[in-house]
Formats: C-alpha cells, sequence, structure tokens
C-alpha cells in the first residue's frame, strides 16, 4: 500500500508540473512557474557555495551568446542575455529593470575606474562599459574561476575585453585579492570613482567597510548595491541608513527581482563623503 506521504508528494509534483506547462502555453506570465526557476530556487545551497546554480545554464548562456550575438555588438549582446533570462534560463545578474537604474547612476558619475564585486557571467559590466566615459575601465572580481572564464568569453565577443579585467577572488579572502587589486591592477588610494556591489550579500557590509580602509574611495565615490531587499543584505541596508547625512548620501530606489514583476527588491545608490 502506497504510504500518504508518497501520495501528497506525487500529487504535489503532479500538479506543479500542469502549472508550468499551463504557464508556458500562456506564455509565461507567472515568473515562479517556470522549471528554470524552480530548478534555481532548488540548487540555492550550491549556489551560495559554488556560484553557479548547477544545471549548466551558466555555459548554455555562453554558447547561446557566442551562437547568435552579433560579434562586437555590444548592444546585441546584452539584448541575447535579457532575452535568454527571459525565454530560457533565469539568471541572477541585474537585469534589465534594475540594469536602468546601475546606467543612470554610471552615466551621472562618469567614473574613470570601476570596481565590481561579483562578476557572474558578465551582464553588469556590460552595461557599465556601455555606458561609462570612453577611456574608463572596470575591474570585476569574481570568486568562482568558471564564472569568470564564461565572463571574459562573452566580454572579448561584445567588443570590451580590453576595458573589463575580470580578476578571480574575493575582498574578504584575508587580504590575498586586496594585494593583488592593489599591486597588480592599479587599484590604490583614492582611485576607485565607482563600485558595485551584487556578490555574496552577507559580505555586502564587510567588503565594502575594506574598501572604505584601504583608502581606494574619494568623496563622490558612488557605490551601488543590488539586491538590497530580496535576497537581502539587511546590515547594509542599517549601516547606509545609520550613516545618511555622514558618511555616506544614499538613494533607495524601489523596483523588482530581476526578470520578473512580482517579489519587490531594492537597489542603494550611496555618494561617499570622505
Amino acid at each position: 500500500m502506497t504510504s500518504r506521504p508518497v501520495v501528497v508528494a506525487t500529487f504535489a509534483a503532479a500538479f506543479v508540473g500542469a502549472a508550468v506547462i499551463a504557464n508556458r502555453l500562456a506564455g509565461k506570465p507567472v515568473p515562479f512557474l517556470r522549471w528554470s526557476v524552480i530548478r534555481f530556487a532548488l540548487g540555492a545551497r550550491r549556489l551560495l557555495g559554488e556560484g553557479q546554480v548547477g544545471d549548466g545554464r551558466e555555459e548554455a548562456l555562453a554558447a547561446h551568446v557566442l551562437a547568435t550575438a552579433r560579434r562586437g555588438d555590444l548592444d546585441d549582446v546584452i539584448r541575447t542575455i535579457d532575452e535568454f533570462a527571459h525565454t530560457r534560463s533565469f539568471l541572477m545578474n541585474v537585469g534589465d529593470e534594475k540594469g536602468e537604474i546601475l546606467d543612470a547612476a554610471v552615466r551621472s558619475a562618469r567614473p574613470a575606474l570601476l570596481l565590481e564585486l561579483g562578476t557572474y557571467c558578465g551582464y553588469s559590466a556590460l552595461r557599465m562599459a556601455r555606458v561609462m566615459p570612453p577611456n574608463a575601465t572596470i575591474c570585476t572580481v569574481e570568486i568562482n574561476p568558471a564564472n569568470e572564464a564564461i565572463a571574459r568569453r562573452i566580454f572579448e565577443h561584445a567588443g570590451v575585453g580590453e576595458r573589463i579585467t575580470s580578476v578571480v577572488g574575493s575582498i574578504g579572502d584575508g587580504g590575498e585579492t586586496v594585494r593583488r587589486l592593489r599591486d597588480e591592477y592599479g587599484i590604490d588610494t583614492g582611485t576607485v570613482d565607482f563600485v558595485f556591489v551584487d556578490h555574496l550579500k552577507s559580505a555586502y557590509l564587510p567588503d565594502l567597510l575594506r574598501i572604505v580602509d584601504e583608502g581606494w574611495l574619494h568623496p563622490g565615490s558612488r557605490v551601488v548595491a543590488d539586491n538590497v531587499r530580496f535576497p537581502g543584505a539587511p546590515d547594509y541596508l542599517a549601516y547606509m541608513r545609520s550613516e545618511e547625512g555622514g558618511r555616506w548620501r544614499t538613494t533607495e530606489h524601489p523596483t523588482h527581482v530581476e526578470y520578473q514583476r512580482v517579489l519587490r527588491d531594492l537597489v542603494l545608490e550611496s555618494e561617499y563623503q570622505g
């Protein structure tokens, strides 16, 4: 005789499968009823530990971009990544809606040197490269070597490989990456004009404080942080609010989690006062 838990699990699986199929036939109006989103949620533990979902979507993205996006066309590469995330597999990059907030911040700051924490597959670096001044450069730090390699291939395909330097490492690794950024990549006192933070949420605040302690920022440097509400960086949000009008001046941008309009999110844009 089949046990009640097995019957319930079987029924639930059948219900979810039917709902996903119905959602697909309806044009995917419900973002959570996509297999790629469900697999993303089920792979959350691996994602936090390794930086990839575990179903090969990151490598599939690179293959798709190189096969379908026009080589040397930055706009088409960005469009292709967005299309992939909307129609094939959900991606944890900043996305098109929040990407416009990032674009506006970079245009306003007109930075010469940008530092990114959390490259993933390179989407946000591409967006920043599109709107930053012609002679500006980006240094992007990614803890997962496979992600860094994927991003580098995409940067080269988009024609911006010479303007974006990708570094495997972590600000919180005990000083090794900080040393390399300083000694090998020229990031030093007062040189960083713009920081985009989109990596491990619990690392937002300690990594920012390390950057401040290193003296890399200057009055007027901007720091933009994604996913402050969801999945959330509560200590970072509390810090910025407590420092408002003192060391920092912050604009809070209400928005949505990438590639959907149901879950709400918050992007912080903070200007360092010194």
